[in-house]
């Protein structure tokens, strides 16, 4: 992930603090007791990689660290009162694994799309964050929608992408589970609900779990699965 950036406290819905705090986050209780205007989704960011601190990843495809099991565990307790007919997934293992664990909870077979992947580093995959050269992140930090590291993906790119995921849950218009990474996952509540998307707003934090109510739309859904 990007070096933190305009980082604030994102509202887990595991969390004792008011969801009131993150502007379209809606807690399951409210959302199960009221009528829903559109669908409803549950976004959980992966619990954390297996992999060594300050080293900087997106598709590097690594497994999950001791304890993932018992996060999972608990996500899957949180979301037995959520009506849920589809789970997606990032195809990556830290995602897929504890999406099949989810699955094999909530009887849900997990759906994996591309979309969800997290930004491409390029060349800068598995680096030390230390070892990227000051200049180069310079130039992303005044362009962070333009800028792509070396043979990896820009922000705008990421933005597409998402987009086209966010749009395709809307037409949709089904209540699911969404595991991704926290790329993505800064940007799907703003699309989900119909708004712009900041490419700098805070991710949620490792093995998260966030309710967001989104807009739906008629029509055939783009590039449905």
């Amino acid at each position: 992930m990007p070096p933190p950036a305009r980082q604030t406290r994102v509202v887990s819905g595991l969390d004792s603090a008011p969801a009131a705090a993150v502007p379209g986050v809606v807690p399951l209780a409210s959302m199960m007791t009221a009528p829903p205007s559109g669908l409803r989704v549950a976004l959980i960011r992966h619990p954390p990689a297996r992999i060594e601190a300050g080293l900087c990843y997106g598709r590097l495809d690594l497994g999950l660290a001791p304890g993932a099991a018992e996060r999972v565990t608990a996500l899957a307790a949180a979301l037995r009162a959520f009506p849920a007919r589809r789970i997606w997934t990032s195809p990556a293992r830290r995602c897929a694994e504890p999406a099949a664990m989810l699955g094999a909870a909530l009887e849900l077979a997990p759906v994996a799309d591309p979309r969800l992947l997290e930004l491409d580093f390029g060349a800068w995959e598995g680096l030390a964050w230390d070892a990227v050269p000051r200049a180069a992140l310079d130039r992303w930090a005044a362009d962070p929608l333009g800028f792509a590291p070396p043979g990896g993906e820009s922000g705008a790119a990421l933005i597409a992408r998402v987009r086209g995921f966010a749009a395709t849950l809307r037409a949709r218009g089904e209540d699911c589970v969404v595991v991704a990474h926290g790329g993505p996952l800064r940007l799907l509540p703003a699309l989900l609900r119909g708004e712009a998307p900041d490419l700098l707003a805070p991710a949620p934090a490792q093995g998260a779990l966030t309710f967001v109510e989104a807009v739906a739309f008629p029509g055939p859904a783009p590039e449905q699965a």
